[in-house]
């Protein structure tokens, strides 16, 4: 592997290990990706949390392309189209908490666990489209993925190494590590769901994860910076 990586002008130093705890570190931050894979793996089991993970870290392949590209850099110099991008990203947020929401409200406050249950493998049934697209979205559609891989990437990036192919390298880490971090939330939710069906219990969650995405929605779209 290490002579492969030499062959097309990559090389591993301190550099590496140093971005390997900082990628772990922040991808261990609760942030939106956290919230839409706790909220599918509720609605939908393993299969719908664990397609949405992938989903979300192919996303990452998406910015590392555009970083390295310079694609980045166009959007940071154009206010128009920089804001296009935030509120489009931010109104996928807002409408992913507002069909939390709902599903919130919906719920009978006298439904059983068996009703739970039975609402959960009615929900099971969600297309492995629909949560690769919701995954796949909420990751590509917010700007300050692009802004963080745009700042974060270069510092890795050596002089003389091929910055397309560092950066899809440097992505496929963080793809990797990502991945293995989500799955390991798919499971913890997985294992706790007898208790998160609980009709109260999952009205509550919904309204919480409902809010904080729109929250984060509209603090997106507000954000001037």
């Amino acid at each position: 592997m290490l002579d492969l990586l030499l062959s097309i002008g990559i090389s591993l130093d301190g550099g590496f290990i140093a971005f390997l705890i900082a990628i772990t570190l922040l991808t261990m931050s609760p942030g939106v990706d956290t919230l839409v894979v706790i909220r599918n793996t509720l609605r939908g089991g393993f299969r719908d949390g664990a397609v949405t993970s992938f989903a979300i870290c192919l996303g990452l392949f998406v910015h590392a392309v555009i970083s390295a590209g310079g694609i980045s850099l166009i959007l940071l110099q154009s206010a128009y189209l920089f804001t296009a991008l935030k509120l489009v990203g931010a109104l996928y947020l807002i409408w992913l908490g507002y069909k939390s929401l709902s599903s919130a409200l919906a719920r009978n406050h006298s439904s059983s666990l068996g009703q739970a249950l039975e609402e959960s493998t009615s929900e099971a049934q969600v297309s492995v489209w629909r949560s690769f697209r919701e995954g796949f979205l909420s990751n590509v559609l917010n700007p300050k993925t692009i802004v963080f891989y745009m700042a974060f990437l270069p510092q890795f990036i050596q002089h003389g190494e091929p910055a397309m192919v560092k950066s899809l390298f440097l992505a496929g880490v963080h793809f990797a590590i990502a991945n293995v971090w989500q799955l390991l939330i798919v499971l913890m939710v997985g294992r706790a769901s007898v208790w998160l069906l609980k009709g109260s219990v999952m009205r509550a969650v919904d309204g919480v994860i409902g809010g904080v995405m729109v929250a984060f929605g509209l603090k997106l779209a507000m954000d001037r910076s």
